[in-house]
């Protein structure tokens, strides 16, 4: 009677929604700096420069409530790794079979790095995710400059809208003096930081391997489990990610059915966005239903010629691939034993 009030308890908490802190003016943010891009991107019919240049929106979710001088100043820093991410992992694309290996170096000392100077959450995830969209990309020198132009023009744009943010709202609340970029970490976590690449760049091998179209899910499923700051809270993750993406695949099949037009297709990912901003800090597993219809609408407008039911079907097994090699390394990670001998052997 008792495991089943454990097993019933546990199951409740990996679905329960929880109290957030953050402001209800930071979704509509994000889907702001996510939208204009796009819609000058539709607007110029320039559609896949513009979601190249959205995801740069992203960047808006390691907005700081420091002093506006502070804040403006770590965010310029993360459009900086972002940016630099974005380059290595296109110039890292040259060969399919090495760029797994380039790939958990880089997150390797990407890791080092953000725990060092200790960032605050989303923390490495939205690095890991650009640098594992350029690497899966064709490899095209020519390209290169040209993709990461329109990377930079979009973090260009978030900051912009973040400083207008920021002077608007400066009065309304109360800003901490507290020190995010330049804070030191004592020690640094080299353990952590290894098994982080080994399985984020061991997860994108396994994809090569299978000869996965858009293998760039599995690795970005995986960094995002292994997010947790605990391992039941990686295996919750887990869970979360693969029930929110059935049921968000369901979903974004039924909107793509409805045969819509560029234009609502754009306003469609902007509510998605304000959407996925509201649930993620409530309720993660109901967040992933928009996060997977976001990204499906995300990649049938760089791919317009692939069916939606094949697009969904290879998002479904990706994720879970991904979300599988997360939980095992997360496991590992939050293992002291095994995480000390290789923190020892490195």
């Amino acid at each position: 009677m008792k495991i089943r009030k454990n097993i019933r308890k546990d199951i409740l908490s990996v679905f329960a929604f929880r109290e957030s802190e953050r402001h209800w003016h930071i979704p509509i943010l994000a889907g702001a700096s996510v939208g204009i891009p796009l819609l000058l991107g539709y607007a110029l019919d320039s559609l896949p420069n513009s979601i190249l240049a959205s995801t740069s929106g992203l960047l808006i979710l390691y907005l700081s409530f420091t002093a506006v001088a502070q804040r403006m100043i770590n965010l310029m820093i993360c459009s900086f790794v972002f940016i630099l991410s974005y380059f290595i992992g296109s110039v890292a694309s040259f060969n399919i079979w090495l760029a797994p290996v380039f790939f958990a170096a880089y997150v390797f000392l990407l890791n080092l790095v953000i725990r060092y100077f200790r960032f605050k959450a989303p923390g490495n995830f939205f690095f890991i995710l650009i640098a594992a969209l350029a690497i899966c990309q064709k490899f095209d020198m020519a390209t290169i400059p040209e993709r990461v132009g329109v990377v930079t023009l979009g973090t260009i744009s978030t900051c912009m809208l973040a400083m207008v943010y920021s002077l608007l709202t400066m009065k309304n609340y109360t800003m901490s003096d507290e020190t995010i970029v330049f804070e030191k970490a004592k020690r640094i976590d080299v353990g952590e930081s290894l098994i982080l690449a080994l399985f984020v760049g061991g997860s994108l091998m396994l994809a090569t391997i299978l000869k996965l179209e858009n293998p760039y899910w599995v690795p970005v499923s995986c960094a995002a489990v292994m997010q947790g700051a605990t391992r039941r809270h990686i295996w919750e993750r887990g869970i979360n990610r693969v029930v929110g993406t059935f049921i968000g695949a369901g979903f974004a099949w039924f909107l793509l059915g409805l045969d819509m037009p560029g234009l609502a297709i754009c306003i469609s990912i902007i509510l998605l966005q304000f959407i996925v901003e509201v649930l993620v800090v409530r309720q993660y597993g109901v967040a992933v239903i928009f996060i997977t219809a976001l990204t499906i609408f995300l990649a049938e407008g760089a791919h317009a010629g692939q069916s939606a039911e094949q697009s969904i079907y290879i998002r479904f097994f990706d994720i879970m691939l991904g979300c599988v090699f997360g939980a095992i390394g997360g496991w590992i990670l939050h293992h002291n034993k095994v995480r000390d001998k290789l923190e020892d052997t490195a």
